[in-house]
């Protein structure tokens, strides 16, 4: 079900109409009689990780650590160099 609401009607019964929200009804609210926002659930937006890879371009040295700890830390014991 819909409910339509004027402004002033929205920010005095804002709570009431956030439950009604919660519960999955749709609530338009109006200015001057015309719809200008829908009160809606929130949704969650799902997490992308390595949405930009291959994106950047970066310098591989920027990145290195002076401290041998420091780069451990970050890139693993390189056994090679031992």
């Amino acid at each position: 079900m819909t409910v339509n609401v004027n402004i002033h009607e929205a920010k005095t019964h804002l709570s009431r109409l956030l439950e009604q929200v919660a519960a999955g009804e749709h609530v338009v609210i109006s200015k001057a009689g015309k719809p200008v926002a829908d009160l809606v659930p929130h949704q969650a937006a799902p997490v992308r990780f390595g949405g930009l890879k291959g994106e950047l371009a970066y310098d591989d040295d920027a990145f290195a650590g002076v401290d041998p700890d420091i780069q451990e830390m970050f890139y693993g014991r390189d056994d090679a160099a031992s």
